[in-house]
């Protein structure tokens, strides 16, 4: 008889504190081994029929012991208090902390070494990566880099996370905050709405963390009316389940969206809105890939 008993090399009960990680395992294959998710999962849809055990501030920790996890997956600071009161209950828990481009294809990789599926993880970022490139490449050839806010919340005026600020650059366009890329929190992008139509960008594209972003609240903003980027209508919105989730999906949806924004701003073209009054969009349709690669 083994001295280290007969458990499982790798976590075979997994609960999933936010999307992205969800994402990633069904990516790679394995979405069996997940047993709890996110009220806020979007992708893959199958993930949807899973238990519901957390918004992104607060878990039923009842609900989680019940599934009787063999890791928990995590994101933030801001979910620290959850990760240390299910440590306190004898749960392994893996809290990510990522937010640059570089660091979310980190995170796969970590993903995949944790559940015995380093090769595939290691094909799934170098895949994710590529396709952010070719898609940079594309946008390479753009007469101009328009100067871009991205605005993640609307009151307070909260500026794009890093990895957006990072995207925007590097799918050729300019982030007009980008001296607060780097804040570890959003507290630390928050600017005055006048600030902003001094800076004037020529592009706004608006994800408004899990609501849809109003033209008319934006518009309506004081002395927005003489940005460009309001004179030209050159407002889009982005869902943030595409573009504020820091996994697979900004390198797929997210990117493709942002990518066909910028390029209709540099070239002075304008994306359809799907309903009159409402912000632009990229007209493109969600993909939801669930196997592995």
């Amino acid at each position: 008889m083994s001295l280290l008993g007969a458990g499982s090399k790798y976590p075979r009960r997994i609960v999933c504190l936010t999307e992205e990680t969800t994402e990633t395992l069904y990516r790679l294959g394995l979405g069996e081994l997940v047993v709890g998710v996110s009220g806020f999962t979007v992708r893959p849809t199958e993930a949807r029929k899973k238990p519901k055990v957390s918004s992104f501030l607060d878990a039923d920790f009842e609900k989680i012991l019940a599934l009787e996890p063999d890791l928990v997956l995590g994101f933030s600071d801001l979910q620290a208090t959850l990760g240390a009161e299910l440590a306190k209950r004898g749960v392994p828990v893996y809290l990510f902390n990522q937010r640059s481009l570089a660091q979310i294809l980190q995170t796969v990789r970590i993903i995949g070494s944790l559940v015995g599926a380093s090769r595939e993880a290691e094909r799934l970022a170098d895949e994710l990566q590529a396709n952010v490139q070719k898609l940079a490449a594309q946008n390479a050839k753009l007469p101009r880099r328009p100067r871009v806010f991205f605005e993640e919340w609307h009151e307070p005026l909260i500026a794009g996370i890093r990895w957006v600020s990072e995207l925007i650059e590097v799918l050729g366009g300019d982030d007009i905050c980008v001296e607060t890329r780097t804040e570890q929190g959003a507290k630390g992008r928050i600017f005055d709405p006048q600030e902003i139509a001094r800076r004037n960008p020529e592009l706004i594209i608006a994800s408004w963390c899990g609501r849809k972003a109003k033209r008319e609240k934006i518009i309506a903003r004081p002395g927005w009316s003489e940005v460009e980027a309001v004179k030209r209508d050159a407002l889009y919105e982005v869902k943030s389940a595409f573009i504020l989730q820091p996994g697979p999906a900004l390198f797929t949806d997210g990117a493709a969206q942002l990518a066909r924004i910028i390029e209709a701003a540099a070239k002075g073209d304008q994306l359809p809105a799907k309903r009159s009054g409402d912000l632009r969009g990229a007209g493109l349709e969600p993909t939801y890939p669930t196997g592995p690669g």
